[in-house]
């Protein structure tokens, strides 16, 4: 079989989205022919972990470690809860920040770019040089965020230049909406830039996960560009449903992701429907912000909610399924237009209604339409909202409320680790 390295920086016992993508294609890759070899920090900072995830991992695959210096260890010691906020992605409204997390975040967005794991970058090109050579791998497979592991694949292409270099772009780089928060120089927006154009117009192949980021892209590099998405696990688990009317958000809740025209819709329909009220539960698992439980609060909703925090994988599935109605929840704004949160992939397999609210033109509530497996709104449509909720709160108390999902068997992990293995064969000009 072809040997493909993997370079990622999130692998289990990593929690959240990050980890599941690329833990999927290596266990299907020896279908298509490839013996995929990852490599990985030795000592990395996971904001979440979940153990479950290790025993997923497929015991033929070969780990490479090398210990890696990252600058949230000492951060924490000013302020470890800030530090691991930060690194989570959940990042406050700036007159909400204190000096201290301003600090935090001008230096984490200046002195560390493209990220904080840029020291990992010359040790790892070092280290894995002797290794493509040694073993014959002709392919390297390098997948972002955290972008800075991109720039091991630069370097490794720089010092193999026969070798194949493929770039997965798990999110966008400088469009992504966080950059705006990192308090970014004008010099550090212009390293940014440059920095995404070599990996653009360095790499032979890149992969991203929406159409989106390949509009994005396509005007920055004449390389090929394929667009293969998060997905699903097949599986024959069933479950069954919650005997409330239970809402569901599976994942983490950022600053700006606060659905108030969702919280608006509720209050609502909880003050004019006593038998609503009665079965209404909201259920958010995952890390959640301050901003949003004062949100829920000052709608008074806060007698309905459920707060689970982080959830191993495995039950995450589970609350999944039993849920009346999943949320998939977006921030409204332009640069979010191409962000697909993987938990709709599953949310797609649990076949249980979904409310997306997110930006217009935006491809996950897109394809929630495009499958029929919910419905999709904007922050502007809290009526069209509210007279939504309560058809569905209606066919739970009468038949139970179901939904027939269609097309979803494009996003079967198997089905995009087939698509992966043909952009790796395939001989671009």
């Amino acid at each position: 079989m072809q040997k493909v390295l993997i370079i990622t920086y999130y692998w289990p016992p990593a929690g959240g989205p990050g980890v599941q993508r690329w833990l999927k294609f290596v266990k299907y890759l020896p279908e298509f022919g490839f013996e995929p070899w990852v490599y990985m920090p030795q000592n990395p900072h996971y904001p979440i972990e979940d153990e479950s995830l290790l025993k997923e991992v497929p015991n033929q695959v070969k780990i490479l470690k090398r210990p890696i210096r990252e600058p949230y260890r000492w951060a924490s010691v000013f302020s470890k809860k800030r530090t691991k906020t930060i690194s989570s992605g959940i990042i406050q409204e700036e007159k909400r920040q204190s000096p201290l997390e301003k600090m935090l975040l001008f230096i984490r967005g200046n002195l560390y770019i493209p990220d904080a794991r840029k020291n990992w970058v010359k040790p790892s090109v070092r280290y894995l040089s002797p290794i493509l050579s040694k073993e014959n791998i002709t392919t390297v497979i390098t997948s972002g965020p955290p972008h800075s592991l991109h720039l091991i694949g630069m370097g490794l292409k720089k010092q193999h230049p026969d070798l194949q270099w493929i770039s997965d772009f798990r999110d966008p780089w400088t469009s992504i909406g966080y950059h705006e928060k990192l308090r970014l120089t004008t010099f550090s927006r212009q390293r940014h830039k440059q920095l995404e154009s070599d990996v653009l117009n360095t790499t032979d192949k890149i992969v991203v996960t929406s159409n989106t980021t390949k509009e994005e892209f396509e005007p920055l590099t004449q390389k090929p560009i394929k667009v293969i998405t998060n997905g699903y696990e097949r599986d024959d688990f069933d479950g069954e449903q919650d005997s409330k009317f239970t809402l569901s958000h599976i994942g983490s809740l950022l600053t700006d992701r606060d659905p108030k025209t969702l919280w608006k819709a509720l209050s609502t329909l909880v003050k004019e429907h006593v038998d609503f009220a009665q079965h209404l539960k909201i259920q958010l698992g995952g890390l959640i912000s301050e901003q949003v439980l004062q949100s829920i609060r000052g709608y008074g909703l806060e007698g309905h909610v459920e707060v689970l925090g982080y959830v191993p994988h495995g039950q995450a599935q589970k609350l999944q399924r039993a849920a009346q109605v999943l949320l998939l929840l977006e921030i409204d704004s332009v640069e979010t237009r191409g962000i697909i949160p993987g938990k709709l992939f599953e949310y797609l397999k649990a076949k249980r209604p979904i409310l997306a609210i997110g930006p217009e033109q935006w491809e996950g509530g897109q394809i929630v339409e495009m499958t029929e497996s919910g419905r999709y709104f904007t922050p502007n449509g809290a009526q069209s909202l509210k007279k939504v909720l309560l058809k569905w709160f209606r066919a739970y108390q009468e038949a139970g409320l179901t939904i027939h999902p269609k097309g979803i068997e494009q996003y079967d992990r198997r089905v995009l680790t087939e698509q992966l293995a043909k952009v790796i064969l395939w001989e671009s000009s």
